[in-house]
């Protein structure tokens, strides 16, 4: 009763499924692929747990065949208890060709809607000073990300999230600044044949957010005819994550996560869902010719 002290929780959006979605966290993934590549990701999580996160996101990016130069475009919704976050990226990267192998760099910028809804907090005085208004501002986001990849495997560095923008509040007899915190990110994974038709890709991230402890994911995919893929995830302390990948058509293909809880959390919810639907379509210059698979080090199905 004497003591307090500050807590620090889930700030930024999270997926299972980050690893067929890279640009969700490295701006150099932008144009990737020569192709319009469009994801749409809807992730539940901590089903049965009032106010838990729900996270909507798409995002579109492109590069043309025989350019350098990527871009893209990215909405998300991120909405936790009586917080909701709405935001807007850009991307720009630009590769540098290096034999088989490329190196990428990447930039990303935007904005964020930040909106907490302080009256449908449910208080045991309705009349608390501390919960009569509302916030609701913008804040700048700005990222940088580098991108090195051969034709088996491939390591990244990004701070998605790289500004100290803050909103200050004024709640009756609260003043407080709500302060985003830098973010890092270190990603790599490899892809091995274990025959004609069966290809495995290990993969990790490492993530550090300023205020918290690193964690970090470890996940293995099995790859079938490059068709059909089942894998499974560790993510520290937190969770066990089962995934299927299923390619429909050349262009298509669907996703989907379940996250089991093995915190102290666990005991409170049924999981975490995630669905990923992602579309490829090839540029009209290059329409998914054998020239394309020459300038890009990475199948599209591993990553």
């Amino acid at each position: 009763m004497l003591i307090g002290t500050p807590i620090r929780a889930q700030e930024s959006q999270l997926y299972s499924q980050y690893m067929f979605n890279m640009v969700n966290i490295n701006p150099a993934y932008a144009g990737n692929r020569v192709s319009d590549n469009f994801t749409a990701i809807y992730r539940d999580q901590w089903i049965g747990l009032t106010g838990a996160p729900k996270t909507a996101d798409f995002s579109w990016d492109k590069r043309r065949y025989e350019s350098n130069v990527g871009y893209g475009l990215q909405i998300y919704d991120d909405q936790l208890g009586l917080e909701k976050n709405t935001g807007f990226q850009a991307f720009y990267s630009y590769h540098i060709p290096l034999g088989d192998s490329f190196l990428a760099l990447g930039l990303s910028g935007g904005v964020m809607n930040y909106q907490v809804n302080y009256a449908q907090a449910a208080t045991f005085d309705p009349t608390d000073p501390l919960f009569q208004s509302n916030v609701n501002g913008w804040l700048a986001t700005a990222g940088f990300g580098v991108l090195y990849a051969t034709p088996t495997w491939y390591v990244s560095f990004s701070i998605p999230q790289m500004l100290h923008t803050s909103l200050s509040i004024q709640n009756y007899e609260n003043q407080a600044d709500i302060q985003t915190a830098n973010q890092y990110f270190l990603t790599g994974g490899y892809v091995f044949d274990l025959s004609e038709s069966v290809k495995a890709k290990p993969s990790l991230m490492v993530r550090a957010e300023q205020g918290s402890p690193v964690q970090y994911d470890l996940n293995l995919n099995f790859w079938f005819s490059d068709i059909f893929s089942v894998g499974a995830s560790y993510r520290q302390g937190d969770a066990l994550i089962g995934m299927l990948e299923f390619q429909v058509l050349p262009q298509l293909r669907i996703g989907y996560a379940y996250d089991h809880s093995i915190s102290t959390l666990g005991n409170y919810n049924q999981g975490s869902h995630e669905i990923m639907l992602r579309l490829e379509l090839p540029n009209n210059s290059c329409p998914w010719c054998d020239k394309q698979k020459e300038t890009e080090p990475l199948s599209p199905r591993y990553y």
